[in-house]
């Protein structure tokens, strides 16, 4: 089975629907991640497998709950989960912000070879991040805690914007540092990962960075 098309199994265990060309955009942005990844040290993951089951399909995973139609994905690093996202997605604007300009380096040359036209890529700090349209969801993978991702992407929210917060195990923690903000906790299945992974979602009251 040519890489493509185990892909394209993967995702349909996910009940994600991808076309051929979607496959073969996610196969090629993986190759572009490790041939990156051996210069500019993107992620600490090296093996090929681990990076299609840690990095891609885990970032899928999210693609249910994405409905945009603008979602900013905060420290996006290495394209994490925005371009995968990006790349099922292709109605949906996402711009993908990180501080790290090394990272964006990387992220705007795969998004030019990938030809996605729907995504904007930015080297900005969150504080000093100022859009002129406010994004109705936002996204981060391994970027803070609950209370410290809601802190910093308040000035960007209004009273119906989504946070999307990706986890490994159950934040018991960083869920009673939310206080009485109201969450759901979507448990996330990702073929051939074992570990735990979970969705944080919610909406950041206006008085949050005032607790």
């Amino acid at each position: 089975m040519n890489p493509d098309a185990r892909l394209a199994d993967l995702l349909a265990s996910m009940s994600v629907q991808a076309s051929e060309g979607q496959c073969a955009r996610l196969g090629q942005y993986l190759a572009l991640l490790a041939k990156w990844n051996r210069v500019y040290n993107l992620t600490a993951i090296r093996d090929p497998k681990q990076m299609l089951s840690e990095h891609l399909l885990d970032s899928v995973s999210l693609t249910p709950y994405v409905s945009g139609p603008r979602v900013l994905d905060v420290g996006t690093g290495g394209g994490l989960p925005g371009i995968p996202l990006a790349i099922l997605l292709p109605n949906i604007e996402f711009v993908l912000l990180d501080s790290n300009a090394k990272k964006t380096r990387f992220v705007q040359q795969a998004v030019i070879e990938l030809e996605l036209d729907n995504v904007e890529v930015t080297c900005n700090r969150i504080e000093a991040y100022r859009p002129d349209a406010t994004p109705e969801q936002i996204t981060s993978r391994a970027f803070a805690s609950l209370r410290r991702f809601a802190d910093g992407v308040l000035h960007l929210c209004d009273t119906s914007t989504q946070l999307l917060a990706m986890k490994g195990k159950y934040p018991h923690e960083e869920l009673a540092e939310l206080g009485d903000i109201k969450t759901e906790v979507i448990a996330l299945t990702v073929p051939t990962m074992t570990a735990e992974r979970h969705l944080v979602c919610f909406t950041p009251k206006a008085d949050i960075g005032h607790g």
